[in-house]
């Protein structure tokens, strides 16, 4: 984005006796990520700025298309017109970043090579070092807010204990930096990344387990879908990061205490495919419905399924989604305010792990 700045291909433009600021044609970002070596083709430089869209990092100017096209249309980055969406995993992943320039800037930083067991580490500093830094440069009212600090970005996989066995203490722990900020990336590891399919390793998307005959000892629940079948799943706040990190400490893995007995739900419940045309058409039978649904303690009780439109697969009887008149067979139009009609429900599924406990989403259901 900021290169794109500085190269003047982002400005403001009229169009239609209108001015967009801040805005970029999209042909001519195609053209100028094959011209700099960014993708080496126009289908690859448009599959790159698809995954932009995807992640909502940038969109068109009117929102008119949910696709990007290598035509002369008008495109913009959310941070240029303040619609990038912060959340809680977006909001510490950047308080890591300028945590570290700012560690990686000064003289005399803590931030040191060292050797544990004969091993040696780059990037590393010891945690009782980390807070009273924080709190020294004002980044931590007191010790115990710094601790908590230094706690979430470990389990959001920013930092790690060097041999990844401990989580976050004010003691002589050593700990270092897990992401090297510095790094400079290619957009084409976008497309190798698969943090958004980390969620479809199990068969149901963990947020909507629910958990049966609790057990304070077990961190695993069984979740029962309306065909009865039962398999065992991770529980939605193991869900640490969606990072696709391989820290052992906080896995993303669903630990299995009991083999599963069979897939739930390997059949859509739709009884035949619907398309987003035949969703949008004037006069289609659909209705449109908000509903609101507060998480609880596990999660929000429902299954989503298939892409471009999702359905509901499943809905659990006792769990907070059928409690605000979520039905199977329900398209997902919109999560907390995105249009998400052209998603699938990989992408559904990080967007509602991300966002907050209340989710407000629009369904369309078919008028019976």
């Amino acid at each position: 984005r900021l290169r794109l700045h500085d190269g003047k291909l982002i400005k403001d433009r009229r169009y239609h006796l209108r001015t967009y600021p801040n805005c970029f044609v999209a042909k001519e970002l195609t053209d100028w990520l094959i011209d700099h070596k960014e993708a080496p083709d126009r289908e690859t430089g448009i599959r790159l700025m698809q995954k932009l869209m995807d992640h909502y990092i940038i969109h068109h100017v009117c929102d008119e298309h949910s696709d990007y096209k290598d035509a002369k249309l008008l495109y913009r980055f959310r941070k240029d017109d303040g619609t990038f969406p912060l959340s809680k995993d977006v909001k510490v992943f950047m308080r890591g970043q300028s945590l570290y320039e700012k560690l990686v800037s000064v003289e005399g930083s803590i931030l040191k090579m060292r050797e544990e067991n004969s091993v040696k580490y780059q990037r590393t500093f010891l945690g009782c070092e980390m807070v009273g830094w924080l709190v020294q440069e004002g980044e931590a009212e007191n010790r115990k807010e710094a601790v908590e600090l230094g706690r979430a970005l470990l389990e959001h996989g920013i930092i790690q204990h060097v041999s990844n066995r401990h989580h976050f203490f004010d003691s002589d722990i050593l700990y270092q930096f897990w992401i090297n900020f510095r790094r400079r990336r290619r957009l084409t590891e976008l497309l190798n990344e698969n943090s958004s399919r980390a969620l479809s390793e199990s068969p149901d998307s963990p947020f909507c387990l629910r958990k049966l005959n609790p057990d304070p000892g077990n961190t695993s629940f069984l979740s029962v879908q309306t065909n009865k079948e039962i398999k065992v799943a991770v529980r939605r706040s193991s869900i640490t990061s969606l990072a696709g990190n391989s820290n052992p400490y906080f896995s993303t893995t669903p630990t299995l205490v009991f083999p599963p007995v069979a897939e739930c739900n390997p059949k859509s419940v739709l009884k035949r495919p619907v398309t987003n045309e035949e969703l949008l058409s004037p006069g289609a039978p659909y209705i449109k419905k908000t509903l609101t649904i507060v998480g609880d303690a596990v999660g929000w009780g429902f299954v989503v399924r298939g892409g471009r439109p999702c359905h509901i697969q499943a809905v659990d009887p006792g769990g907070p989604a059928a409690a605000a008149g979520m039905k199977v067979c329900q398209f997902v139009f919109s999560v907390n305010g995105m249009y998400v009609l052209h998603l699938d429900y990989q992408t559904i599924s990080s967007l509602i792990m991300t966002g907050p406990r209340t989710l407000v989403m629009e369904v369309m259901e078919a008028i019976e």
